[in-house]
């Protein structure tokens, strides 16, 4: 009986709950959010393919978390008797690197770097870009030119040719190698935000909070910087694709994370010397790779087609 009461309340709570976030006149600012982002949420999950790459980023933040309790073996322990061994032979699932090590347990630590990477960069390229874009876009005149020249600068090298020279010039480790990257990828956000900011500084409520005696860093921070966030959110989800690669070949070339560090490009070029007979140790990290560049793909599309104005209209 208790139980069949806890069940019509929970039930109850349920529909009281979605009828108030599916309220046609919202009662207060909070319940107006509240049920964008709920039906945001419902719009996404109609989109198989983007939810598809949220639950495998969600299992690789995870796996990342709980390595040490999922890992069978310990990353960083060598066994030269049991050098490249087969998939599945004496309690490796995935089989051994040239040097004994675990190629499951190695992978599943270097869930943890590919998110290191991913996170730093993700917190360092965007704000350079939002607030150089924003600022060339705002202020315009020699402010403008100035900074979109240096972006345009920074635009005509190759990222990871770019980044090989400033990984050369800072020294290899994983920090340089983070501080590489987003050197070479803030200029798309700078593009992007300070195309924005052009649409937005001649609109009438910027010119509203002119005259109310706001300054231009106010009005940039206040007042450009949220209506940027959108565009960047997307772009800085599918940018991680390449962000992982470049992280990768930097790694593949000995310039990203340090030996014994189970980096996955490392991991592929390690094991690119025995790719014909032994092709699990330099196969299973590529995999590695390409599964999470298209998570983060997949994310990316489905959050362009929820945030997008043109292609909420269609």
């Amino acid at each position: 009986m208790n139980n069949s009461n806890a069940s019509a309340s929970g039930a109850s709570t349920i529909t009281g709950l979605r009828a108030w976030l599916n309220a046609e006149v919202p009662g207060s600012r909070w319940q107006a959010r509240a049920s964008a982002w709920y039906h945001g949420w419902l719009e996404f999950k109609s989109n198989r393919l983007a939810l598809l790459g949220l639950l495998i980023l969600i299992a690789l933040v995870l796996i990342a978390i709980f390595a040490p309790l999922l890992s069978p073996h310990d990353p960083y322990t060598q066994n030269l008797s049991n050098r490249l061994l087969p998939m599945g032979s004496e309690g490796h699932l995935l089989g051994t690197d040239s040097l004994g090590r675990d190629l499951l347990s190695r992978m599943i630590y270097g869930a943890r770097i590919t998110l290191y990477i991913v996170a730093l960069v993700a917190l360092i390229a965007p704000v350079a870009g939002l607030l150089v874009g924003t600022v060339a876009g705002y202020l315009g005149g020699w402010t403008d030119t100035v900074l979109m020249r240096l972006t345009d600068i920074f635009l005509a090298f190759p990222r990871l040719v770019l980044a090989l020279a400033f990984v050369a010039a800072l020294g290899a480790g994983i920090e340089n190698a983070v501080l590489a990257i987003a050197l070479t990828a803030w200029p798309p956000y700078a593009r992007i935000a300070r195309a924005e900011t052009l649409t937005i500084r001649s609109s009438d409520y910027i010119s509203a909070v002119k005259l109310q005696g706001a300054g231009a860093f106010r009005i940039i921070v206040k007042h450009i910087w949220p209506l940027c966030i959108a565009s960047l959110i997307v772009r800085i989800t599918l940018d991680m694709a390449g962000i992982i690669l470049a992280a990768a070949g930097l790694g593949f070339l000995g310039l990203g994370a340090r030996p014994p560090s189970p980096e996955w490009g490392a991991m592929i070029a390690d094991g690119r010397r025995f790719i014909l007979d032994h092709w699990w140790v330099a196969t299973m990290p590529g995999l590695a790779i390409f599964t999470v560049s298209l998570a983060f793909n997949l994310l990316g599309d489905g959050l362009r087609d929820l945030l997008d104005p043109k292609s909420q209209g269609k």
